[in-house]
């Protein structure tokens, strides 16, 4: 394998009925991204999308072909990845395994999602085809749903209470304050967190994402290609690490509920590809889609002792200059959460955060940064290691 280095990025506001489609959306991010890496479209050898409800929701598939037609790249070799919620980090894994396979120099990775322009019904029922339809879909289940299954269960097993989840919540939302392209600015206290609305029993309004729209790509290349686009005064950022790792679709069927295997499959398969170990990483940009879903990442990628995940960050840890920063531009919560597109985000806020260029939303000095999209409820886990070079 060659060593795979992030190069650009791109990224558009997150919104909510835009009016836009979502190619010309998805064509933003990639002209930014390559415009950000200083290279030609013609070194790019392949394109890969990360999407999950374009059939559904836009009756479009071949997003691969369509927008690289729109982004001026017709001809080039491209292909969607679906992996539901984590469909932007599978596109990035492939892209990864294309450069660092030799088949390519330089790609471009995007992820595209565009879910508000279609009622919450459809929205809701295209989200739920990522669970198992045949034991869990036939029966009404969504994600919602499923994830206060997940999280009534924790609070009885570990006998704690809906007030012990808001921190993850306020974080997310504090960070996001002054994240210019993130869709929710609001800032968020106990008091507010407690009092929202129920959306299925014990999860609450501010314990989800909220459903928007939006598009994100980055560039990966060789390590040649990278030191030719080289910004002067920025360091290289190198994907140390790369892996997935998968469970059950259905809840019933997991070894342990409660334990989220595929984040443990993928987070020691990428941490042993890097050669670090969890003390040496300085971020954690986690998929926080739910709180409970923090909570049980925490624990699974070993952070937190099994039943302790929820209390870990009440002490500031988890805080932009705490030991572990999480959601630091504001997370699913608060920046939000275009599902195919979400994985990609992640990716393009950890360069931010890695080459020193977040502003205020900067972590002092971090070196490698554990990066993880989530797609069901930890059926399909995708994690980056990002590592800070000279």
């Amino acid at each position: 394998m060659r060593d795979v280095y992030l190069i650009g990025i791109g990224q558009t506001k997150i919104t909510k009925n835009a009016g836009i489609r979502g190619r010309y959306m998805a064509a933003e991010a990639i002209g930014k991204a390559i415009d950000h890496a200083g290279i030609e479209r013609k070194q790019l050898g392949m394109l890969i999308t990360g999407n999950m409800t374009a059939g559904r929701l836009a009756q479009q598939q071949q997003l691969g072909a369509l927008i690289a037609d729109v982004a001026g790249l017709r001809g080039i070799e491209a292909a969607t990845v679906e992996s539901a919620c984590s469909s932007g980090a599978a596109a990035a894994r492939w892209g990864v395994m294309s450069v660092g396979g030799g088949y390519h120099d330089a790609v471009v990775v995007s992820g595209i999602e565009r879910m508000t322009h279609s009622t919450l019904e459809d929205t809701t029922a295209a989200l739920a085809t990522a669970a198992d339809w045949e034991l869990e879909g036939v029966k009404g289940e969504c994600f919602i749903s499923l994830n206060a299954r997940l999280m009534k269960l924790y609070m009885e097993t570990y006998g704690v209470t809906a007030e012990d989840f808001g921190h993850f919540a306020i974080t997310a939302h504090d960070n996001g304050l002054s994240n210019p392209i993130g869709f929710l600015h609001k800032k968020l206290d106990m008091e507010t967190y407690l009092n929202s609305r129920m959306l299925a029993d014990p999860v609450k309004l501010f314990d989800a994402p909220p459903v928007c729209d939006g598009a994100a790509a980055v560039i990966l290349a060789t390590e040649e290609v990278a030191r030719a686009a080289q910004h002067k005064g920025l360091p290289m950022i190198k994907v140390a690490g790369s892996a997935i790792g998968t469970d059950s679709l259905a809840l019933d069927s997991r070894r342990a509920m409660l334990e989220l295997d595929g984040v443990a499959i993928s987070t020691r398969r990428a941490l042993e590809q890097a050669g670090i170990k969890n003390a040496d990483v300085d971020i954690f940009e986690l998929h926080d889609a739910y709180t409970i879903i923090t909570t049980l990442s925490l624990e699974a990628a070993g952070f937190a002792e099994k039943g302790k995940g929820v209390h870990f960050g009440k002490q500031g840890e988890i805080s932009r200059r705490g030991k572990l920063p999480i959601s630091t531009m504001g997370g699913l919560k608060s920046r939000g959460h275009p599902v195919g597109a979400t994985g990609v985000y992640q990716l393009v806020e950890t360069y931010m955060q890695l080459t020193g260029t977040a502003g205020e939303n900067q972590v002092p000095d971090p070196e490698f940064a554990l990066v993880q999209n989530i797609g069901g409820t930890g059926a399909t886990v995708v994690s980056h290691i990002l590592q800070r070079c000279a």
